[in-house]
């Protein structure tokens, strides 16, 4: 088998290194170049992250109780409340240890985490506490249990209560006859958990249970992954699984970071391929992948939403860091000589 760098116009490998963007340094580091995560330049480059860059100006920016603007609009201040931030911290690598990630990360379990479910909601309940059990949706419950899995909290029971959620309510459903009853499919289905899944809540979640390490995955995971990824291949990643020559969102290919409740075709591209996925439905958004290189083996950020972040991230139609890299992984891992599921 060929080398996944004879994929590409050129190696950005040096230009992904530079010490400008450290969170892009520390992850080049240890998933391209395989460093070990106790290499000294690998915990240089954590420790960086903490310094310099978009983590501290965002930290910068957080009141002294953990949040981001104001408490109550935690997820409705897009994309500058509590949950966004919280997304961007842990895309970065920000260090789960600093007391004001844990503040946040406190803040947000107390505020946006149904009791009664575990699921994640976009209020909070006067009456109970924590998240409104009538406004749980699946995207937010998958970005959130994501980004605390980063930020170190997958050992802690509130956090295996929302991965809970998601083994026993997402499901992956294609165009079904009837919509399943009760909670929480009588609220969504006209969405979320319609006769036609979401296409984001079912990456979103899937995203989630995808992050916890393989050796800590239950039966119940295991089997929403199984799920959720043959959803995603039936899809050829972008396609209308009844149509496979339409693209229901076109938006989809345009590549974006951070992509908040959104989705694109190279996310999905790195959820299948971080679970070791090589099926022959994924090679149509890997080729539209290599497509959009240019001469220096770099990719552009084609999507964002720059001027609503606390801190703007990168330059839309500019050479990305954060895309390129995405698209390194991806074809990394797509073609090594690893065995293919």
């Amino acid at each position: 088998m060929e080398s996944w760098k004879s994929y590409l116009s050129a190696d950005p490998t040096e230009w992904l290194l530079e010490k400008n963007n450290p969170s892009i340094r520390y992850f080049t580091l240890h998933d391209l170049l395989e460093k070990p995560w106790t290499d000294p330049e690998v915990t240089e480059a954590k420790q960086d992250i903490m310094k310099t860059g978009v983590v501290p100006a965002i930290l910068a920016k957080q009141k002294k109780e953990g949040y981001w603007e104001t408490p109550e609009r935690f997820y409705s201040a897009k994309y500058k409340g509590t949950v966004w931030q919280l997304m961007i911290l842990a895309e970065h690598g920000a260090d789960e240890n600093n007391d004001n990630i844990q503040k946040a990360c406190e803040f947000i379990l107390a505020s946006s985490q149904d009791l009664e479910s575990g699921g994640f909601a976009y209020s909070s309940s006067a009456r109970t506490g924590g998240g409104r059990h009538s406004e749980v949706v699946p995207c937010l419950t998958g970005n959130l249990v994501w980004s605390l899995i980063r930020l170190g909290y997958l050992g802690d029971p509130r956090l295996q209560q929302g991965i809970k959620w998601i083994t026993t309510y997402q499901r992956f459903d294609d165009g079904i006859i009837e919509v399943p009853r009760g909670w929480p499919y009588d609220r969504l289905k006209t969405g979320c958990l319609g006769k036609h899944t979401c296409h984001m809540g079912a990456v979103k979640t899937l995203k989630a249970v995808a992050e916890i390490p393989e050796k800590k995955q239950s039966d119940a995971v295991k089997q929403t992954i199984e799920k959720g990824v043959e959803y995603l291949l039936v899809h050829h990643v972008f396609k209308s699984s009844h149509n496979l020559n339409r693209v229901p969102k076109p938006g989809w290919l345009k590549f974006g970071f951070p992509l908040m409740y959104q989705t694109d075709v190279l996310e999905i591209l790195g959820i299948l391929t971080k679970l070791g996925y090589k099926d022959e439905r994924m090679q149509e958004a890997i080729d539209v992948v290599i497509s959009k290189q240019d001469n220096e083996g770099r990719w552009m950020l084609e999507n964002t939403f720059n001027g609503r972040y606390q801190v703007n991230i990168e330059q839309k139609e500019k050479p990305s860091k954060w895309i390129t890299l995405h698209a390194l992984r991806i074809l990394k891992r797509f073609y090594s000589d690893k065995k293919k599921k």
